[in-house]
């Protein structure tokens, strides 16, 4: 199903929208130069990840996921294998898993948990990155393969 059309507010409908990346790319990376910056920050985060093979699950939120012509960086929640060791990783893949190095190497806001510690189960602790800091619901996109 495609990444549906922007409500009023600017946001997407709330709820987890599932897309592949090369869709992510295509819908939110086109729009300004800001944004095509923006898309391949969020497709290096991305490879990354996937190169440690144990990314379960990658959700994206924020202004990028927005109808926000420059969204000021990409948002980023990833969902780890419970035998994921960060201690064990090296180079480029070590600095996504510090909030606060990935944000100035990667101009990206990347958190992360192990499935085992997702308050409330996986679903529910993706599901909560769709409230915004004022309480309203808005909806999210999980990259899917």
């Amino acid at each position: 199903m495609p990444i549906p059309e922007f409500a009023e507010s600017g946001d997407l409908p709330a709820g987890i929208h599932r897309a592949t990346l090369e869709e992510v790319e295509a819908r939110f990376g086109k729009l300004s130069s800001t944004r095509q910056q923006t898309v391949e920050r969020l497709r290096r985060v991305y490879d990354l990840a996937a190169t440690t093979g144990h990314l379960a699950r990658f959700v994206i939120f924020g202004s990028f996921v927005t109808a926000k012509p420059e969204p000021n960086d990409v948002d980023i929640i990833m969902l780890m294998d419970d035998d994921f060791d960060v201690s064990s990783l090296k180079g480029e893949a070590a600095l996504l898993f510090d909030h606060t190095v990935a944000q100035s190497v990667f101009g990206s806001s990347v958190f992360w948990v192990r499935k085992l510690a997702a308050l409330g189960g996986e679903d529910d602790f993706v599901a909560g990155w769709q409230i915004k800091r004022d309480g309203t619901p808005r909806g999210i996109v999980e990259v899917i393969q």
